[in-house]
């Protein structure tokens, strides 16, 4: 028996999609050289990217003006970029080379690294003029006998996007780029001589994000670029897919270049599991890519929307309210929905707001004025943080499934918040429920996106393109209102009003 290294399963070196232009030489195995000298081992896959990134015309121009690179996280790309910039400073000599993330955090992390490596290098520390460690001009600049290369760390989050651009580029975590950015880099980027832009990331939680662009141009073979993607070609809002791919460990390996190296498969087993990432297995861990959004909500017609619009509609007895919060807990949205007088059901968002700190109030004042026949809460959403302060101002779950009161809560399960979006869509597409035309519902309604739930679908609020909490709240309402309604018992004896 051996424990040799050779017998250990890896990941795959090459990706499922790799493409670049021709090239006559490539400044990549100097790069990878450079960098083992400084202690930086590079995998297989690593030094791959750069091999064919880093290709030469025979001019010594750039074959590849944009390269992007897509993989899972903590599969090592950090390595790369790192590999990238000592290259840059010390063999090529760039004038100007630039490092920007989406967040400071993430450039500083980078800058650390970049600095670290060349402090512990006496050939390389010895060639530094000064490094900059002030908070936004973080930097390292190289004597003039050494080339007087520069390097710049930056935040994108920070700005427009003006400004990002050198002679060489770095851009981490691209799946952040928005059209804006990209808009103002490229021209400064352009005038540049002979200059070259590397995008790191992994998909986006936006299926209408800028980068879905360039991964269409690097999967088309346009010129002038290269393109690499261990992704796995499945659809995460695909339940079948979904399954699949947390089954498959052929694919786990196929997708993830460093297992076996840095990323042990039992960490893989783990996050498989419905405890561990559950829905996002395809996207976190096998960087599969969600389908382009180009429109609208695939299951919600704006136009019948519209058609249901009354603006003097108006529901008549029982109510149910309904509240949901979007992810980054920025806007909150309250719903109420109850039957009108025609016997159609009323559909209205009553607030929407910034915040979250006055829903609890603003519940409990409804409740104690309109004692609906239930408050519907998603406790596996963003509001679940709010339940232990809904209970202390009295807004409860029922003492009795069986009898539930007015004004207790309703909580779905995952099955029944599947089939409260679903009754909406049928509700709309059957012209069953009226509402007032809120501009904030068909807002939410052209940019709402949905996420699978065991064999039917839910409302995605990360994948959505805008603020779906109006829709999410009204969806919820009308749930609460048909599921508990006719379960409420009356707080008064029917037989005492007839006299």
């Amino acid at each position: 028996m051996t424990n040799s290294l050779l017998d250990v399963r890896r990941g795959a070196q090459t990706p499922r999609v790799g493409k670049w232009p021709e090239y006559s030489s490539s400044a990549g195995p100097e790069f990878v050289d450079l960098a083992a000298s400084a202690g930086l081992i590079l995998d297989p896959w690593q030094q791959y990217v750069l091999l064919h990134g880093l290709g030469e015309r025979p001019d010594g121009r750039c074959a590849a003006t944009k390269v992007s690179c897509w993989v899972p996280r903590q599969n090592g790309k950090g390595a790369i970029i790192e590999a990238l910039t000592l290259g840059w400073l010390f063999l090529t000599r760039e004038r100007l080379i630039l490092h920007s993330a989406h967040e400071f955090k993430t450039a500083q992390e980078a800058f650390v690294r970049v600095k670290e490596l060349i402090q512990s290098t006496p050939d390389l520390d010895r060639r530094v003029a000064r490094i900059r460690e002030a908070n936004g001009e973080q930097g390292i600049e190289l004597t003039r006998s050494a080339g007087g290369a520069r390097l710049r760390f930056v935040a994108r989050s920070r700005g427009s996007g003006r400004g990002f651009s050198g002679r060489k580029n770095i851009l981490d975590e691209a799946q952040e780029i928005t059209s804006q950015q990209n808009a103002a880099m490229m021209p400064t980027l352009s005038a540049q001589p002979d200059p070259q832009a590397w995008f790191f990331g992994t998909p986006p939680e936006d299926p209408t994000a800028w980068c879905y662009g360039l991964r269409e141009d690097g999967e088309a073979g346009v010129p002038r670029m290269a393109h690499f993607d261990w992704g796995a070609d499945l659809d995460p809002t695909d339940p079948l897919d979904v399954r699949r791919g947390a089954k498959d460990r052929d694919l786990w390996y196929a997708c993830n270049p460093s297992m076996g190296i840095r990323i042990a498969e039992e960490t893989v087993e783990d996050e498989a599991k419905p405890s561990g990432l559950a829905e996002r297995f395809p996207i976190e861990r096998l960087g599969a890519w969600y389908p382009r959004a180009v429109g609208g909500s695939s299951v919600l017609d704006l136009g019948r929307w519209a058609e249901l619009t009354d603006r003097a509609s108006r529901r008549e007895g029982a109510v149910a309210f309904a509240v949901d919060v979007t992810p980054s807990r920025d806007w909150a949205s309250i719903a109420a929905y109850g039957l009108r007088a025609d016997g159609l059901g009323h559909a209205e968002v009553i607030e929407h707001r910034q915040g979250t700190d006055w829903l609890v109030g603003r519940l409990a004042r409804l409740r104690d004025r309109h004692t609906p026949v239930a408050i519907g809460l998603d406790v596996k959403g963003p509001v679940g943080s709010l339940l232990v302060d809904l209970e202390k101002a009295g807004i409860t779950r029922p003492a009795d499934g069986a009898e539930p009161r007015y004004g207790d809560l309703a909580i779905p399960t995952a099955q029944e918040v599947a089939a409260g979006c679903g009754q909406l869509v049928d509700a709309v597409t059957q012209g069953t429920l009226r509402h007032i035309g809120q501009e904030l519902l068909e807002t939410a309604i052209t940019g709402a996106r949905t996420r699978p739930l065991g064999d039917a679908w839910g409302w995605g609020r990360r994948l959505s393109t805008v603020d779906i909490s109006p829709l999410v709240a009204v969806t919820l309402a009308r749930w609460a209102f048909e599921s508990r309604a006719h379960l409420i018992a009356p707080d008064y004896d029917v037989l005492d009003s007839v006299l």
